[in-house]
C-alpha cells in the first residue's frame, strides 16, 4: 500500500535550515512497529503520522516517532505537522488565524495557524498541553562542566543554574555563560551515562545570541538507546520547558513574557523559535511555542 508523505523544514523561512520533519497526512492502517520502522528509515529527529481524531471535537490524532522510540509530545512535529496539513488543504483555513487541536500522547494540544492575505501559511503556534513543572534535584554546575567538557565557570550557578523541567518530557536545562562556551560543548557520552543515569536529553543555552532580535541561543543533545549521541537543530518541546523555568526566574510576576530562541546554528541549520509564557503572581500559567516552516519535498512510501 502507498502512503503519501511530505517533508518540511520547521522553525525557519529558508529551505535547509530549521529542523527537518517527515509528515504522513493519512496514516490510517499503519501499526506501531511499521511507524517505528518508517521513522528509522527517514532517520530524522522525528516523523509525525496523522490519524482521524478519537474525539470529533479535535482536528486530528497524531503519533510522533524518533528513529528509536515514540514520543508523547514534540514541538517541531506539532508545528510542522499543522503547517503541512494547512498548506496541502487538509485543514481548511478560516482567515488570518485558524484554531485547531491535535490529540497527542500528552493530551490535547491547541494550535493557531496564521496565514497572509493570499492564504499562504506563515507560521503555526502551539499551546503546551501541560504547564511546565520544575522538578528539582538537578546536577551541579561542576558536574555539568565535566559532562559537556567545558572550563570551570562556563556553566552558570547563580541567578540561572542547571534545572530539570518537565513539560510532557523531563529535560535537563544547563545555562552557560556565553555563545563561545555554547559552541565549545563536546559531550562526553561515557561520563553522561555514568553521572546522569536516566537523563535522555540536555538543553544548553545562553543569553548571548547572535541575531539582533534574538534573546537566547540553545543547543539540544540527546543520548539514544543505542548508546550514540545526536544534536537536534530545533526543539519546540524543550523550549516549552525552558520558558516555564525562565518565567519562574523572571522579575516580572504578571503578564506575558516573550523570547526569540536561536538554535541549530552550530549545525549549519539556523532555527528561530518564538516563545511566550503567561504568568500570574510569579507562577507560569501557559506556554506557547511557534514559528515558520517551509515545504521541501513530497513522495510516497510503499508498505
Amino acid at each position: 500500500m502507498e502512503y503519501d508523505f511530505y517533508t518540511t523544514d520547521v522553525f525557519t523561512t529558508q529551505k535547509f535550515g530549521g529542523n527537518p520533519l517527515a509528515v504522513f497526512p493519512n496514516a490510517a492502517g499503519l501499526d506501531t512497529p511499521t511507524m517505528q520502522k518508517i521513522a528509522r528509515e527517514f532517520n530524522l529527529s522525528e516523523t509525525i503520522f496523522i490519524f482521524p481524531p478519537d474525539d470529533r471535537a479535535n482536528t486530528v490524532k497524531v503519533r510522533i516517532f524518533t528513529p528509536y522510540f515514540e514520543l508523547p509530545f514534540a514541538g517541531h512535529p506539532t508545528v510542522g505537522g499543522a503547517f503541512v496539513l494547512a498548506t496541502i488543504g487538509q485543514i481548511p483555513l478560516d482567515g488570518p488565524v485558524t484554531h485547531i487541536s491535535f490529540e497527542e500522547g500528552v493530551g490535547i494540544v491547541p494550535i493557531s495557524i496564521y496565514a497572509d492575505d493570499a492564504g499562504n501559511v506563515t507560521k503555526a503556534v502551539l499551546s503546551a498541553a501541560v504547564v511546565p513543572e520544575v522538578m528539582g534535584d538537578a546536577p551541579s554546575a561542576e558536574l555539568m562542566e565535566t559532562v559537556l567538557t567545558l572550563e570551570p565557570g562556563d556553566v552558570l550557578s547563580q541567578d540561572l543554574s542547571p534545572e530539570i523541567v518537565k513539560a510532557g518530557t523531563p529535560r535537563l536545562f544547563v545555562p552557560v555563560k556565553n555563545r563561545n562556551a555554547l559552541a565549545n560543548i563536546q559531550i562526553d557520552v561515557a561520563k553522561w551515562r555514568q553521572q546522569l543515569p536516566g537523563t535522555r536529553s540536555v538543553y544548553a543555552y545562553c543569553t548571548d545570541p547572535e541575531g539582533g532580535e534574538s534573546d537566547l541561543r540553545g543547543r539540544m543533545f540527546v543520548v539514544s538507546d543505542t548508546g550514540g549521541m545526536y544534536e537536534d537543530p530545533a526543539t519546540g518541546s524543550a523550549v516549552t520547558g525552558l520558558a516555564g523555568y525562565l518565567a519562574q526566574q523572571s522579575d516580572q510576576k504578571d503578564g506575558t513574557l516573550r523570547w526569540l530562541m536561536e538554535q541549530g546554528f552550530e549545525m549549519g541549520r539556523p532555527s528561530y523559535l518564538e516563545i511566550e509564557a503567561d504568568i500570574a503572581d510569579g507562577v507560569c500559567q501557559a506556554v506557547r511555542v511557534g514559528g515558520a516552516s517551509v515545504m521541501v519535498s513530497r513522495g510516497s512510501f510503499s508498505v
